[in-house]
């Protein structure tokens, strides 16, 4: 059956992979998070973000992969314990720098414990990510566990790089950036981390580190940067199912790729307005500058063109996969990896 075919009849067996192989994991999770004291100041900080659920997506897919090149369960769950553990981690830091204000339907946790109690807490969970990580050394072999710690190492580099480029156009108010911008800062802060390193980690480990990598850097970043553009349209469009600030990034400043696609067709007083716009502090916007500039982005069709994006980064993710996947035989986790690039646009 084509990719596309499959893909798209998946999507219920997406959200039973999800939830089986996310139940796992989070399991595994609240297993590595120590107790005792201090528990008030730490440990009941570093257990929050995981108790309230999330699509489990990047663990997921690392252990679907796994699967799919041929890896037992438990070789995996390691090291999708490790990814999740750093996802909340960077979840910790991002809410602090970007003053967000909620996260999966809940204050954020430096609104809850101030930020130097969260940022602590996000330190201690990137410590803790580190440690499954090195539990691959016994139960996958030295030369393996060292190729999946030098992706990771790649990963937090990619992802520091992404961040700095995203909030360095803030502080400095940056606005003549291209698409090709966005993508870029794309690639580093949200692809390696939620789909290139999950994929290339079960492919290291499904291939005991014979298959070739570089394939999944090309079908991450095109469905890691679909996810992205459909996670900044769900900010504009969704309900409340959605678990986060409506319109924060606009509030927040964020130059996603509805914002500069109507700041190159705004006229020359509309950009003077959001210049001034993007360069206040949070709580200098008032509701009727989000709710202008928000509309502004319906006037010079941008959410159409970030669908439109989306939609081809989709259709090149289906391309990869299946030149990867094609060869392997059918399997549930299989078919979980080609349903998923769908599944990015039905997400709430």
């Amino acid at each position: 059956m084509p990719v596309f075919e499959t893909a798209a009849n998946t999507p219920g067996l997406v959200a039973e992979v999800l939830a089986d192989y996310g139940a796992l994991t989070r399991e595994r999770v609240l297993e590595a998070l120590p107790s005792g004291a201090p528990r008030a100041h730490l440990y009941d900080l570093l257990a929050d973000y995981p108790l309230r659920g999330g699509k489990m997506m990047r663990p997921t897919l690392c252990i679907a992969a796994a699967r799919a090149f041929g890896a037992p369960l438990d070789d995996a769950l390691d090291s999708a314990v490790a990814i999740e553990l750093l996802h909340n981690a960077l979840l910790i830091h991002d809410d602090i720098e970007d003053e967000s204000e909620e996260r999966r339907g809940r204050p954020t946790l430096h609104r809850l414990h101030g930020v130097p109690l969260a940022l602590n807490a996000g330190d201690t969970m990137i410590l803790l990510g580190l440690q499954p990580l090195l539990g691959n050394i016994d139960r996958l072999g030295p030369r393996l566990a060292r190729a999946i710690l030098t992706d990771a190492g790649r990963m937090a580099w990619e992802s520091a790089e992404g961040q700095a480029m995203e909030l360095g156009w803030r502080r400095d108010n940056v606005t003549d950036l291209s698409d090709a911008d966005y993508l870029v800062m794309v690639l580093k802060k949200t692809c390696w981390l939620a789909t290139i390193l999950p994929s290339r980690i079960g492919a290291l480990i499904g291939g005991r580190g014979r298959l070739p990598l570089d394939p999944l850097i090309r079908f991450g970043f095109f469905l890691g940067a679909a996810f992205q553009i459909q996670d900044d349209l769900l900010n504009l469009v969704a309900d409340a199912r959605y678990g986060k600030e409506p319109c924060g990034d606009l509030r927040e400043g964020k130059r996603t790729l509805m914002l500069l696609h109507a700041y190159r067709r705004a006229t020359a007083d509309e950009r003077t307005r959001i210049d001034a716009l993007l360069g206040a502090e949070r709580e200098q916007k008032i509701p009727d500058d989000i709710d202008w500039l928000r509309a502004l982005l319906e006037r010079y069709g941008a959410v159409e063109h970030a669908r439109g994006m989306a939609h081809g980064l989709a259709g090149a993710a289906l391309h990869e996969c299946e030149c990867i996947f094609e060869r392997l035989p059918d399997s549930r986790d299989k078919r979980f990896i080609q349903g998923l690039v769908t599944w990015v646009f039905e997400r709430i």
